[in-house]
């Protein structure tokens, strides 16, 4: 059984088809897998209907083998599906280590009766939080950035700093949308290392992607979308190879 399942999942805009995949295709664990093809081609569609952002007009949506079909956004990612969005917006003026603070599900603190009657218990779970939050900045290389308000962390950091955030909701799908772009080449490879690191503690990595040299280094599996379409499945060199893929998409 794959973590993430789609199947026979179609949607259209007034009476547009944006997307039309009648053939099941299942993200695995330990993989990453991207999401390639021309604009309009409807790779950010399906990662608005497995989110929760829009409802399909028909298909199915599985995550570890549960239908999560049409739940609703905060639903999809407290179960465990994280995105990572092309405008990332953290917290600007909460430092890093606060904004990956907060998105640590069920804390005490947030509960104003503990607030108030269990103080050193608030206090010793912001501890232990506070060691994990510097463990996930250590992991994506931000440590010392730590006490500095996100508003000053480069484009490319702010993206680091988002999947730092999805790390501790304890996000295992990590839905991750142009990571790339927009990010000087020091940084682009920072994010790769993250990527095959998290795809080798266990996670599910699927990414939309428009630079071929992102595509080739990082994929385990590649999928070409076209006309909302799934056309072709494989290893990187496998579809970029492809003479259908080559023509449609890049021209050659």
């Amino acid at each position: 059984m794959s973590v993430l399942e789609i199947k026979n999942l179609t949607k259209s805009f007034d009476g547009l088809r944006a997307l039309d995949i009648q053939m099941p295709v299942g993200f695995e664990a330990g993989e990453i897998t991207s999401m390639i093809g021309p604009n309009g081609a409807g790779k950010t569609t399906l990662f608005n209907l497995i989110n929760g952002f829009i409802k399909p007009d028909a298909g199915t949506i599985l995550y570890r083998g549960k239908d999560i079909t049409g739940l609703s956004p905060w639903s999809v990612a407290r179960l465990g599906i994280g995105r990572l969005f092309q405008d990332v917006r953290p917290f600007q003026r909460l430092t890093v280590c606060d904004n990956v603070l907060s998105a640590f599900k069920e804390q005490r603190g947030e509960n104003p009766l503990c607030s108030l009657f269990m103080r050193w218990k608030v206090a010793a779970d912001e501890a232990r939080l506070t060691e994990k939050t510097m463990g996930l900045l250590r992991f994506v290389g931000l440590a010392d950035k730590a006490d500095e308000p996100a508003e000053n962390l480069s484009f490319g950091q702010q993206k680091l700093l988002s999947i730092a955030r999805m790390l501790a909701a304890d996000s295992d799908v990590l839905l991750l949308d142009e990571p790339t772009a927009g990010v000087n080449p020091q940084m682009v490879t920072t994010i790769l290392d993250v990527m095959r690191k998290l795809a080798s503690e266990g996670k599910t990595i699927v990414v939309i992607e428009h630079n071929m040299n992102v595509v080739l280094a990082i994929s385990d599996w590649v999928n070409f979308m076209d006309e909302g379409q799934i056309l072709a499945v494989g290893h990187p060199d496998e579809v970029l190879g492809n003479s259908e893929v080559r023509a449609t998409y890049m021209g050659l």
